[in-house]
């Protein structure tokens, strides 16, 4: 769910400008699902750019806020979200956790990294959502700590149907500050896409796991 639509935009525009999203129609990325894709997100690439970041964190900030209220903890979804997630938290005066994809192997063995107690409220922070089955999993191991998950936050979301069905699934209220289709929109009145270009994007959205650019 889109909560403002201008800062939806301006987030897609800064995410491009910085090239933390690359567009590449005609010569595909391929996932790490095996999924073959014309466009690859890296958000960690706005923590190089201190007025980025700090537009990033006002926002995050802002609609937890309205959202939500004040948490008493942020979490963030490792390791894309440590460092926005850091930064919000910051923001917020608030702690700050952030939780691993599984428990480590060695020490305490330690799945989620920080001070929390019980029944507190906490906020998640993730950078990107796909099918949401990750950043579910996040939300898995925090509540199995008996934490409160009001809800989760990302960065931008590709808007998949199955991630809607996946966090409807699991009760979990997602909020995103752009998504794809604001994205496409943003990059073709700014002349970043042609309509050909705009018309393959389009349709990779429809069928991601099976889409082939030759057809």
């Amino acid at each position: 769910m889109i909560f403002d639509l201008n800062t939806a935009k301006k987030t897609a525009e800064l995410l491009l400008q910085i090239n933390a999203i690359k567009l590449n129609p005609k010569n595909p990325f391929v996932w790490a699902s095996g999924w073959k894709s014309p466009i690859y997100c890296d958000n960690r690439v706005i923590l190089s750019y201190p007025q980025i970041r700090i537009f990033i964190r006002e926002q995050i900030s802002k609609q937890i806020n309205e959202l939500y209220g004040k948490p008493d903890l942020i979490a963030g979804v490792a390791t894309g979200a440590i460092g926005i997630g850091m930064l919000v938290a910051d923001m917020m005066n608030l702690p700050f956790i952030y939780v691993r994809p599984n428990s480590k192997k060695h020490g305490r063995k330690n799945q989620i990294e920080g001070s929390y107690a019980g029944d507190q409220n906490v906020v998640v922070i993730e950078d990107l959502v796909s099918t949401g089955n990750s950043s579910l999993m996040a939300v898995k191991a925090l509540r199995e700590v008996k934490l409160k998950v009001k809800g989760m936050i990302s960065i931008f979301n590709y808007g998949f149907p199955i991630s809607y069905k996946n966090f409807k699934n699991k009760k979990v209220k997602l909020n995103t500050l752009s998504s794809y289709d604001i994205l496409l929109e943003q990059a073709f009145s700014s002349n970043y896409i042609n309509d050909d270009e705009l018309n393959i994007l389009s349709k990779w959205k429809e069928n991601p796991q099976d889409w082939d650019p030759s057809n």
